[in-house]
């Protein structure tokens, strides 16, 4: 199986070659992400696929921020484009999780954890993201706790 990183290079001369400007602008924002996030780390130190999928995890939440702003200010004729990067980034990130299964996993992990009220929410979380890394949105998870510990 390929890295991210390829996938991403192999898309970019891809767009390229179809003329895809909007694409291919994505993706070598894409990329230089990702390089930026490798050269940060130590010289001798792997640059995993889970660390690659933060990055875009982290890049796509900026896109919905500024989506949000842009609602906020009366601009929202230029979320077409930053919609447009979340559908091409969300094509390089495993597979989501359904609400259905998030929510089947945050019930065991409350069982699991001993949670008894809105004070252990952070243990449980803590539990879900281990399970689920990279393929639910922490918000989601929050919320779905949240209720599974009011309720």
């Amino acid at each position: 199986m390929s890295t991210i990183l390829e996938r991403i290079q192999t898309d970019m001369v891809k767009a390229m070659k179809e003329k895809d400007a909007d694409t291919l602008s994505t993706l070598r924002m894409l990329k230089s992400a990702l390089m930026e996030a490798k050269t940060s780390k130590p010289k001798d130190a792997a640059f995993s696929e889970d660390e690659a999928i933060e990055v875009l995890q982290r890049y796509i939440k900026k896109r919905r921020e500024t989506i949000e702003l842009n609602v906020q200010h009366g601009r929202a004729d230029l979320n077409v484009q930053e919609e447009r990067e979340i559908v091409i980034t969300q094509t390089f990130l495993p597979e989501p999780v359904s609400e259905e299964q998030l929510r089947a996993i945050v019930t065991e992990a409350v069982a699991s954890t001993g949670a008894a009220g809105p004070k252990d929410m952070g243990k449980v979380i803590g539990a879900v993201m281990t399970q689920v890394k990279g393929r639910a949105e922490g918000s989601a998870v929050s919320r779905l706790v949240k209720e599974a510990l009011a309720g």
